[in-house]
């Protein structure tokens, strides 16, 4: 019969495509975990895992072995999450993922209140995409992630505790910096500053403002902070979500924001689960400091 440690073995070949490296996530030598793997292959009379000198290959069998494997991976760790459950809330570890558009702006205001409430808690924050956050999900390499939508979160636990809107950022200087508010259709596409593919802020921005031909937009950052820097350089102009306003204006006096008069809200944010993880009163814990955290902070709000 196999066991729980050739499974995680094999989950960490699978992830890594790497003996080496799969045998350093599991803190064992490389020896061990290809001899455990052997001896799972043998067990199950399927080859796993085709491998030379050069590269691993999952084979097809493999991969659906593997899938059933992070099944049961998950419900073990699961399990294991209901073994504390007895203790106090928020008492033990907890992996959050948490994407780069809402992290630098959410966790000061979150983080101090965590502490405060929870000190016993040991938080592994991991930032990343929202694609890669939702992979590290489902294979419980982290717990749960605090993301944007909308977004494609079928087959996950969604939770929702904020709203918010976008704004126009532009320099004090520009004409149009007068309004109150700005249409989309006002906006010029042509020095519209977006962020790169694949990130889920760009998609938000180009579906509250009704974009659909991307062709004119030209100027492409990799974070906020870097379309500011390219405002305040007069390349152009950018959107902005709500919660990241203060931040990034506060320390630029040479430039003003402006509400996009578009029907909102823009983007939601949600803190997204497995939907058999076991910490249901974990995330209801943190739904609730997050929800009040966010709604009593003025520095998040506009």
């Amino acid at each position: 019969m196999i066991s729980i440690k050739q499974i995680n073995y094999a989950i960490a070949v699978a992830e890594t495509l790497h003996f080496k490296k799969a045998a350093e996530k599991c803190f064992v030598s490389p020896s061990t975990l290809s001899n455990a793997i052997t001896e799972m292959e043998s067990q199950l009379g399927i080859k796993l895992f085709e491998r030379n000198n050069k590269k691993v290959i999952i084979t097809s069998l493999g991969a659906v072995i593997i899938e059933k494997a992070q099944n049961i991976k998950n419900e073990v760790d699961n399990i294991n999450k209901l073994s504390e459950l007895n203790s106090e809330p928020l008492s033990n570890s907890i992996s959050l993922g948490i994407i780069p558009t809402i992290g630098p702006f959410l966790l000061p205001v979150l983080l101090p209140k965590i502490k405060d409430d929870f000190p016993n808690l040991k938080l592994n924050i991991v930032e990343a995409q929202t694609d890669v956050l939702l992979r590290k999900i489902s294979s419980g390499e982290i717990e749960m992630a605090i993301m944007a939508l909308p977004f494609e979160t079928s087959g996950f636990n969604v939770n929702k505790f904020w709203k918010e809107n976008f704004f126009w950022i532009t320099k004090k200087d520009d004409p149009r910096a007068k309004k109150n508010s700005i249409k989309a259709k006002d906006l010029d596409l042509s020095e519209l500053i977006m962020l790169e593919e694949g990130n889920c802020l760009k998609d938000h921005i180009l579906n509250a403002c009704k974009i659909k031909n991307t062709s004119k937009i030209t100027f492409n950052a990799s974070t906020l902070s870097t379309s500011i820097e390219l405002v305040k350089g007069g390349i152009g102009t950018t959107l902005v979500p709500e919660m990241a306003v203060n931040k990034l204006i506060t320390s630029n006096p040479e430039l003003t924001k402006i509400k996009l008069d578009e029907k909102g809200p823009h983007r939601e944010i949600a803190l997204i689960s497995r939907q058999n993880y076991a910490g249901a009163r974990d995330l209801e814990k943190l739904i609730q400091l997050f929800s009040f955290e966010l709604n009593k902070n003025k520095k998040i709000k506009n």
